[in-house]
């Protein structure tokens, strides 16, 4: 019963000049049946001009396709920078999750034809509901923003981000938190949010990547693992 409610596996590539948007569309027909929903994904910019016709702006420019399974509770994001695939809630286990990936990615460099890998990543969404009252938030998370002693223990809203480099892969992992409201049941919903990459040159094929998302996988367990007591764990079993 694990608390994911979203996995995202992603690879950033450097693309070939002469690839253009619309042909990622071609990436659907061998996975239409499992993914048969489709839209098209944009990338939103904005800003604020100086000088004549001054004022702010919003550029909006196609870069890719997304996939949805029919569910919905799969998504894949072929663009030409890169590829991302995501599990919603409910998430079995790293190695289906892993493994599925890796096949579409196979069909995605194969019509992309990505010059190479730039980054990796992968994200975890977490959602742990801990009951109230809650004496101690320590009681449950170790990983947390901490109030000095004198002032009031109580919060209504959080929003914190900690980054922790990791030397020995090399990868960084990031890591964010906030609070949603309280449910009807009179639990706390507290978003544990885990992303962690590597920036590194890969060749497309290299075997190397996948070695790296083991480390990664790991890392983030790492992460989470270490930040919950066994109070928490209990509330999954």
């Amino acid at each position: 019963n694990a608390p994911i409610t979203e996995a995202v596996l992603e690879l950033v590539v450097l693309p070939l000049e002469e690839v253009k948007v619309e042909s990622l569309l071609v990436f659907h027909g061998p996975i239409k049946e499992r993914f048969p929903k489709v839209d098209q994904g944009r990338e939103v910019r904005g800003g604020f001009k100086v000088g004549v016709g001054s004022g702010s702006f919003v550029e909006e420019k196609p870069i890719g396709y997304i996939f949805r399974s029919h569910q919905e509770n799969k998504v894949i994001q072929a663009r030409v920078n890169g590829f991302a695939f995501s599990k919603l809630k409910p998430y079995e286990n790293w190695e289906s999750f892993r493994s599925e990936a890796k096949d579409l990615w196979k069909i995605y460099s194969e019509i992309a034809k990505p010059k190479k890998i730039l980054r990796v990543s992968m994200r975890y969404i977490n959602r742990i509901e801990i009951p109230l009252p809650l004496r101690d938030f320590t009681d449950y998370i170790l990983t947390h923003l901490q109030i000095a002693p004198s002032l009031p223990q109580a919060i209504s809203q959080f929003f914190v981000r900690f980054e922790i480099p990791k030397a020995e892969i090399p990868a960084t992992g990031i890591i964010i938190q906030t609070i949603e409201n309280v449910t009807d049941k009179n639990r706390l919903p507290f978003i544990f949010d885990i992303d962690v990459l590597r920036e590194n040159e890969y060749a497309v094929d290299s075997p190397e990547v996948w070695a790296d998302f083991e480390k990664l996988h790991d890392f983030k367990n790492e992460i989470f693992f270490s930040s919950i007591t066994e109070k928490t764990k209990e509330l999954f079993r």
